[in-house]
């Protein structure tokens, strides 16, 4: 073989090789998301950086960080974002009002209504004549379900026979500890801290809403794209609910895998970070197809209950809320 037939060869082998390297993690389409600073959701955010299941599924995702729920809004909106985490109540407002946003189900977790363990109190009726403290207003879904369920199972009018307390997740959270409140309605991870320091579920939503009729398998919370973004990159779509998949059955089955994220979920003690691992895993949806049945009667219970100023137009579920990503 003569020296230019080998460098001939050589040359034309590198080339193939370069065809078949993997694709540089610069060289993937970036996924702009929009996220709460401090939300839970950074928890499966951070295990897919570290994990590198963004470009592993064909993207790299960049976490732009954001103070509220409506500055994320604002920039997914404004094209400043591509995606962010709500729930699907509005991307169905949003659909109702013919803009065009879709919903990857994240997460079921929802939370309860709790009272202190030396309460006394065992039944909704007990808190007549009590304050309640509620994180999220007079319009938070949670809210909205208990009080439905204690008229049907009690007769029992949660909202007129009780005093309402507003306030952020954490003045709720201190003031339900510190006995100014008989009871405490809050988000999710707040309750599991709250249940360590001596308070139980009286009663949880996932308990009303199957008493109602509905589905507490139903994901409320997930990621919410443009329409018209899904359609031009539908890759990066199921790129990102492949992701999500992913990390989410590394945190359901590896304990070692939520070690790195202990710090980002603020806990005092070790009984913190178990009932928050614990109560993370148990709103990781089932993977099934959403059941749209089952969503409409759920939208049409608040419809009933909230109105428009919860639900807008939407008073039955619009179609192509749910992305199809199976």
């Amino acid at each position: 073989m003569t020296i230019a037939t080998w460098m001939k060869r050589l040359l034309g082998g590198l080339a193939v090789a370069a065809l078949a390297a993997p694709v540089l993690a610069e060289d993937l389409p970036v996924l702009r998301a929009a996220l709460l600073a401090s939300g839970t959701v950074n928890w499966e955010i951070a295990t897919i950086k570290a994990n590198g299941l963004d470009t592993a599924n064909g993207f790299t995702l960049a976490v732009q960080d954001y103070a509220d729920n409506g500055a994320t809004r604002v920039a997914v909106e404004g094209g400043e974002a591509d995606v962010m985490v709500t729930d699907w109540i509005w991307v169905a407002m949003q659909r109702a009002e013919g803009k065009d946003f879709v919903f990857i189900p994240y997460s079921r977790a929802v939370g309860g209504l709790v009272v202190r363990d030396d309460s006394g109190i065992t039944a909704l009726p007990d808190l007549a004549g009590k304050k309640i403290g509620i994180a999220g207003g007079p319009l938070d879904k949670s809210w909205l379900i208990l009080r439905a369920y204690a008229q049907q199972e009690y007769g029992f009018d949660l909202a007129g026979q009780t005093e309402q307390v507003y306030g952020a997740p954490p003045l709720i959270f201190k003031a339900a500890l510190g006995g100014e409140t008989a009871g405490a309605i809050n988000f999710w991870h707040f309750l599991a801290k709250m249940k360590v320091q001596g308070m139980h579920d009286l009663v949880t939503v996932t308990e009303a809403a199957t008493a109602l009729g509905l589905d507490p398998d139903t994901p409320l919370l997930g990621y919410a794209l443009r329409g018209e973004y899904v359609a031009a990159h539908p890759e990066l779509a199921s790129g990102l609910y492949r992701a999500s998949l992913s990390a989410k059955e590394m945190l359901r089955s590896n304990d070692a895998a939520w070690e790195p994220l202990r710090e980002r979920m603020n806990v005092a003690n070790d009984a913190e970070f178990a009932a928050l691992r614990d109560g993370y895993r148990a709103g990781i949806p089932s993977g099934a197809p959403v059941d749209l049945a089952a969503a409409d009667r759920f939208l049409r219970l608040l419809a009933d209950l909230g109105g428009a100023d919860l639900v807008g137009k939407a008073t039955t579920l619009p179609d192509g809320v749910f992305l199809a990503t199976q």
